[in-house]
């Protein structure tokens, strides 16, 4: 490191994520001591697994673990390591009374006759752990909901809450460098860990959408089973019929094709197909959280025929059609689904 650059690095101050949460306790209404008690479990996890994520290549981390999630879906073993290091780290929150998890049927009881228990967590605990194999950035994503009033002793009553009723959300992005995205309703921001000090470090504040980006996001081998109306859109997009040129950008992990769309612009889409016509990603553990973020950046998110963050999730494992994306691209797409 050159002088220049050693001065530059000093000079710029530092703050990390939880000095960030104190410093805006009075401006986030959620942003309490306990609340952040809370997100420093979350914190903790994502550093354990980005370090095992880190060493995947040389320890006996890759690879199925032989077993299925709920979804039926072929466990990773890096799945089962990601979904245990988030249910330990936060089963010691005295504040949270129900943790659920993509990976779990049901949802895991804890403090939950406690007054202390004020929040429920779900996640995701590695978004795209199919693509690890292949050192494909991969993603934890997680979203916080409030313990509701009245019949509280119900389960679902806790989880099964509109999207709006979020008070955080965010993801950790396991990439060439680690970053942690959230927002508590009160703008979106970014933090990238530090390892030498083993703190995520303010790097993206009051992360802002572009109104209009060159990419779009999709996985195009299933456009024969697209409704007519996103295929039109694909039509406008790839020839220029949407006012301007758009290139294809498909990783096939949520978090890193979200976070190049909330970065750079433009719009990613999972449209229902013939073979699953209420889409394939999970409402409550990948959509909510993705369209909270979206709409606190500038962007909109919807399931096809409305706001997302405005559906109802029947069940703790319900799957939407997901639409996210910069306002101009998704108001292209609004005209062409109405049609």
């Amino acid at each position: 490191m050159n002088t220049e650059t050693a001065r530059a690095s000093t000079e710029r101050p530092i703050v990390t994520f939880q000095q960030h949460m104190l410093r805006e306790r009075d401006r986030f209404p959620h942003a309490t001591g306990e609340f952040s008690w809370l997100l420093s479990g979350l914190t903790l996890a994502t550093k354990m697994i980005q370090n095992k994520v880190r060493h995947a290549g040389l320890t006996d981390i890759l690879g199925a673990q032989g077993t299925a999630n709920i979804q039926g879906e072929q466990q990773q073993k890096l799945d089962v390591y990601a979904n245990d290091a988030l249910l330990h780290c936060l089963s010691l929150r005295e504040n949270i009374g129900l943790l659920a998890s993509e990976e779990a049927e049901n949802p895991i009881i804890l403090h939950h006759g406690s007054a202390k228990a004020k929040y429920a967590v779900v996640f995701d605990p590695l978004d795209g752990s199919s693509n690890i194999d292949v050192n494909v950035g991969v993603g934890t994503i997680f979203s916080i909901l409030r313990r509701p009033e009245g019949d509280a002793e119900k389960d679902e009553s806790w989880l099964l809450q509109p999207g709006s009723a979020q008070v955080a959300a965010g993801y950790v992005l396991y990439g060439p460098s680690t970053m942690l995205v959230y927002t508590t309703g009160n703008g979106v921001h970014g933090f990238t860990l530090e390892p030498s000090i083993g703190a995520y470090v303010l790097s993206h504040p009051d992360i802002r959408m572009p109104q209009s980006g060159p990419y779009y996001s999709v996985n195009e081998a299933n456009r024969d089973g697209f409704p007519e109306g996103y295929q039109e859109y694909l039509r406008r997009l790839t020839s220029g019929a949407a006012g301007r040129t758009y290139s294809s950008r498909y990783i096939g992990s949520l978090v890193g094709d979200f976070h190049r769309t909330l970065l750079k612009g433009g719009v990613y889409l999972y449209p229902p197909t013939k073979s699953h016509p209420n889409g394939k990603l999970r409402l409550l553990y990948e959509c909510n959280p993705i369209a909270f973020l979206a709409e606190q950046a500038g962007g909109m998110a919807t399931n096809g025929l409305q706001r997302l963050l405005d559906l109802k999730p029947e069940s703790l494992h319900a799957r939407s059609p997901f639409i996210v994306g910069s306002m101009k691209e998704m108001e292209e797409f609004k005209r062409c689904v109405s049609h």
